[in-house]
């Protein structure tokens, strides 16, 4: 996968207002909106409104006030949904790359996980 970003895609289909989505914030730069296949209690994907397509991509080229409302979205959904450390009990922050990384849709996408223990991460290799 490069970096080539498809418009195409289904988060791109929800910014453009196409798709329907349970928005849980919105900010000049980013949108939460929870998960249509939850794998957890609180289980949310938080986007940048921008065309990037994976972490890197976006830390490379997104601007300083798109990285700085990205990363304070990510603390208010996990703050909103009761999983921040100041007052829950943890979550997951995954956000997957390319082949190798699983990535279903090229636009990045952080999941936060929450509400429950959710295991290891990844099984030891072997």
């Amino acid at each position: 996968m490069s970096y080539a970003y498809d418009a195409t895609n289904i988060f791109a289909r929800i910014l453009r207002g196409e798709i329907p989505n349970k928005t849980v914030l919105e900010t000049a730069h980013s949108l939460a909106f929870e998960d249509i296949r939850p794998q957890a209690p609180v289980h949310v994907l938080v986007i940048p409104k921008g065309p990037y397509v994976s972490y890197d991509h976006f830390a490379r080229e997104a601007s300083e006030a798109e990285i700085v409302d990205f990363t304070r979205a990510i603390g208010e959904v996990c703050k909103m949904t009761g999983v921040a450390l100041d007052g829950g009990n943890g979550f997951r922050a995954v956000s997957n790359a390319g082949m190798d990384g699983v990535q279903e849709v090229p636009h990045l996408h952080v999941h936060i996980l929450g509400g429950r223990d959710l295991g290891r991460m990844l099984q030891p290799a072997g």
